[in-house]
């Protein structure tokens, strides 16, 4: 078990397979074969794990792992009446569950109405996230919005859901954040509620005396459909507009990671249900996208209660691009060669392993062309075992995260940046920021022929589209920008001066501000 823990927290895929198919071909043992079913269940070898459970039935903790794994399809109400009967530990488990389908079930935090006076021009983010903490592009996106709707004369307060950043390691965080002049609040109560419904219900009390005493006019917060519950019982007691804006569809994101079977099940299901709720309620729905925006749409939301954000640049990205030697000189890459390459989380959808594939296709061909694959995620270890395979992995470069700061930088060492998605549909309808980004450097991207990202990039434009999860496609496209100057060149400019055009933060915090201004007019 010990030498399976350390294969799996390696990344190390196969290994973990290998060995737990042994376990499968070897003599029962049931404690053993519960413990070894649930590390199966942690790196998505459901039927490995099936297997296991089936030997374990006798053993003390399997009402638990087979609890754990109806959970993992999305069949919550079967999980908890699975720990019907159980021990103390089984008992606590089916209480945590039990709340949080409950929450998915539509229970939502109850607060009384309040004698409130707002105050003209002050916005409230509550954020699931946020800097210096947390890197993510959720965390840069809300940040960048934020600093510029201060910079367009709104007073902003970012707060972030309870428990956080402590919750995620940052045992010494405090109590307030403040960058580039944006204030950051946390919520650290001495004591967390046990369960989601009853945490959500403190979070909805701690959040309401923040707002008592900043007063806002507005608040506003983003997807999950946890955060619109909390937001929107703040708001209702104070009796101010509240905004929901969706980033992504994070049902299919959650559907995406356990096959076709998850959209039948009863987590997807409410999970649907739940966002459609808070998207109806909301006084503003904002989206990232015309695809998404067609899809809250289809939900049954008005299109016109719906306005786009898009992902955006501001700050360096908005600096006149240097050369591509330049760049990888300033942070420390070889400076001769062609590079091609993407900043990207390592996860399965964003399909960096048919860029690696599309790669090996071309480096037989051209000794000068360098991958380079910056960013960090759960599929960094497969994916690096996949470039040693290759064969050309001493010309495949694994930058690990970057500092936000330096973000800019790789872009700018691209030559030409690569966005290979796999057909999902939450690929289809999520509008990513990095590519964006590329764009703003002046970098002609090559992108799956997807419907979310044909809203970035138009081919023969900006850039170029592929099929997805087609490396030999890919490769292709790839193949002939690196062949012509003139056409990157051209390319560059082109998607440079649209990015300026129409998306940069200041554009969407007027735009922001206009909808804000709007809904107040409304309640007055």
């Amino acid at each position: 078990m010990p030498v399976v823990l350390a294969a799996l927290s390696n990344g190390s895929d196969d290994d973990v397979k290998r060995r737990l198919e042994l376990a499968v071909s070897g003599r029962a043992n049931g404690e053993r074969d519960r413990r070894l079913a649930e590390i199966a269940l942690s790196g998505g070898l459901t039927e490995i794990s099936d297997t296991l459970l089936a030997r374990a039935s006798r053993a003390p903790g399997f009402k638990s792992a087979r609890a754990r794994r109806l959970w993992h399809d999305g069949n919550l109400g079967d999980a908890v009446t699975a720990l019907d009967g159980s021990g103390a530990a089984g008992r606590r488990l089916q209480a945590r569950l039990a709340g949080e389908r409950a929450v998915f079930a539509g229970a939502a935090p109850l607060l009384q109405r309040q004698d409130f006076t707002p105050v003209s021009g002050r916005v409230l983010h509550f954020l699931t996230n946020s800097l210096p903490h947390t890197g993510s592009g959720y965390a840069q996106r809300s940040h960048s919005i934020m600093a510029a709707q201060q910079e367009a004369g709104w007073d902003v307060l970012a707060v972030t859901r309870i428990g956080y950043p402590v919750q995620v390691g940052k045992f010494l965080a405090r109590a307030c954040d403040v960058v580039d002049g944006v204030r950051y609040r946390r919520l650290l109560p001495s004591r967390l509620a046990l369960t989601m419904d009853a945490r959500l219900q403190q979070q909805a009390e701690e959040l309401l005396q923040v707002a008592l005493q900043f007063r806002p006019s507005v608040l506003h917060t983003t997807t999950h459909f946890v955060n619109g519950m909390v937001v929107q019982a703040v708001a209702e007691a104070l009796g101010i507009p509240w905004v929901y804006e969706v980033r992504g569809q994070l049902s299919d994101t959650w559907a995406a990671t356990r096959g076709p079977e998850a959209r039948g099940s009863e987590k997807y299901r409410l999970f649907q249900a739940r966002e459609t709720d808070v998207m109806r309620d909301a006084d503003l729905v904002v989206t990232l996208g015309h695809a998404m925006k067609a899809n809250i749409v289809a939900a049954g939301i008005p299109g016109e209660k719906i306005i786009i954000a898009p992902n955006a640049v501001g700050g360096a990205f908005l600096h006149q691009p240097v050369a591509a030697a330049d760049a990888r000189r300033e942070v420390g890459l070889p400076e001769d060669g062609f590079y091609i390459g993407t900043v990207s989380s390592l996860v399965a959808y964003e399909g960096i392993d048919d860029l690696i594939e599309a790669y090996t296709l071309i480096a037989r061909k051209r000794p000068d062309v360098r991958l380079l694959i910056v960013g960090d995620g759960v599929s960094r270890p497969l994916l690096q075992a996949q470039a040693r395979r290759s064969g050309f992995s001493d010309r495949i470069i694994f930058t690990g995260r970057v500092p936000q700061e330096r973000a800019v930088g790789y872009h700018r060492a691209l030559d030409v940046f690569v966005v290979p998605r796999k057909d999902l549909e939450v690929t289809r309808s999520v509008t990513p920021l990095k590519p964006v980004e590329a764009l703003a450097c002046a970098r002609p991207v090559v992108a799956s022929r997807l419907p979310a990202l044909m809203e970035i990039v138009t081919d023969g434009v900006n850039g170029l589209l592929a099929n997805a999860e087609d490396s030999q496609d890919v490769a292709l496209k790839l193949e002939s920008l690196i062949n012509s100057d003139e056409l990157r060149t051209r390319l560059g400019r082109a998607g440079r001066q649209d990015v300026l055009d129409k998306r940069t933060w200041r554009a969407n915090a007027l735009s922001l501000n206009t909808a804000y201004e709007r809904l107040l007019v409304v309640r007055r």
